[in-house]
């Protein structure tokens, strides 16, 4: 089965630049891929000509710091390309990445990071570096050459777990990507398996364990999503292959809440949405989908009223789980975009109450009874 996962779930959460690996603009402190991009002209900028580099590098600095990511790039760039022997122009190199990345300049972020990255024994910004080429390749949809630097890096047993995790996990996150379904699903089984096998797991950092359970959630939930309620089947085989989407549905929510568990509040508001999406995607299927070809007029009245009852509970579900993921990402101060889609979510849910209500008050009666009959 290949399936295309949405680039969007690698996309900021929580304010962080990025999934695979939140990194800020660096102070001072003591192997690429074949990928080949346009030739980038570079231009002199006058008004920066008479700053030396140690003024440029805190001007850069600052306006980052401002999120005036423009600007930032613009004076460590000039850093890069007219200071080769500046002691600041690693740094520069690297937050050069960074503000591009931020501008969504992808092409422009890997010219920068691949000048530094050497997944394969690099360590410090090397290393670093590394994790953001292939971030900015994911962005770029060169999900293989994402995949296999990550995979070098998670393969280097001299690291320390906490990298390795992090390299494993989006390992799994680039095979899913790709439509290597089945091969990111054991991945990241694999990662979780490393992750429990800690000795000091408390110690590491909870986003990469969370982001491997919420990436197995969105496989079940393509699984769930691939199953189509087909009318010319046989009510026997409709009821089955029902069966079946639910069992999915519960599977994948088994992983978003396993995600919610670990405590992370990024992947929680992220999982909490997807749980009240799969409510309110089997509600949209089960209201519009067509009763059983094989069933007569007053069977299929008798099936809508029974399927009537059963999208009223999905409604009420999807909306209990949306104002809970509101709740716990007010608690945390959480601002991710899928907390503006749960927002809008719960909205909908809630007038699609207000309209089942309304349509079970002007239905009707279909006859009256005598008091005590």
């Amino acid at each position: 089965m290949r399936r295309q996962v949405c680039l969007a779930l690698f996309v900021t959460l929580s304010g962080c630049a990025h999934t695979l690996g939140a990194t800020a603009t660096r102070a001072e402190q003591p192997g690429h891929p074949e990928v080949k991009f346009d030739e980038v002209t570079i231009a002199g900028d006058l008004e920066l000509e008479k700053l030396n580099d140690e003024e440029l590098f805190a001007s850069g600095t600052s306006f980052y710091a401002a999120e005036d990511y423009k600007q930032a790039a613009r004076y460590f760039e000039r850093i890069c390309d007219f200071h080769p022997s500046s002691k600041h122009r690693r740094l520069a190199l690297f937050n050069a990445g960074l503000a591009l990345e931020k501008l969504k300049k992808y092409e422009e972020s890997f010219v920068r990071f691949s000048e530094l990255s050497e997944p394969a024994k690099g360590t410090g910004d090397a290393l670093d570096a590394a994790f953001q080429v292939a971030e900015v390749l994911y962005h770029l949809e060169h999900f293989q050459q994402a995949g296999e630097i990550v995979k070098t890096i998670a393969d280097r047993t001299e690291l320390g777990a906490d990298k390795r995790l992090q390299a494993r996990v989006q390992q799994g996150v680039c095979e899913v990507s790709e439509g290597k379904i089945e091969v990111g699903e054991q991945t990241l089984r694999d990662a979780l398996t490393f992750w429990q096998a800690q000795p000091d797991k408390d110690l590491l950092s909870d986003y990469f364990p969370a982001e491997a359970q919420f990436w197995l959630g969105e496989i079940y939930r393509l699984h769930y999503e691939s199953i189509e309620l087909d009318p010319n089947h046989t009510t026997k085989k409709l009821a089955e292959d029902l069966e079946y989407k639910s069992e999915l549905l519960l599977s994948a929510q088994g992983h978003y809440l396993r995600a919610i568990r670990i405590g992370n509040g990024s992947w929680a508001t992220a999982s909490g949405q997807r749980i009240g999406g799969l409510y309110e995607n089997m509600y949209d299927h089960l209201t519009n989908a067509a009763a059983p070809s094989e069933l007569n007029e007053v069977e299929k009245t008798m099936y809508k009223a029974e399927l009537r009852k059963k999208v009223r509970v999905l409604i009420t579900k999807a909306i209990t789980v949306y104002e809970r993921t509101l709740e716990a990402a007010e608690r945390i101060g959480a601002s991710s975009p899928f907390v503006q889609q749960t927002q809008e979510s719960l909205r909908r849910m809630k007038d699609l109450l207000l309209a089942e209500a309304k349509a079970d008050d002007e239905a009707p009666v279909s006859g009256t009874r005598r008091p005590g009959s």
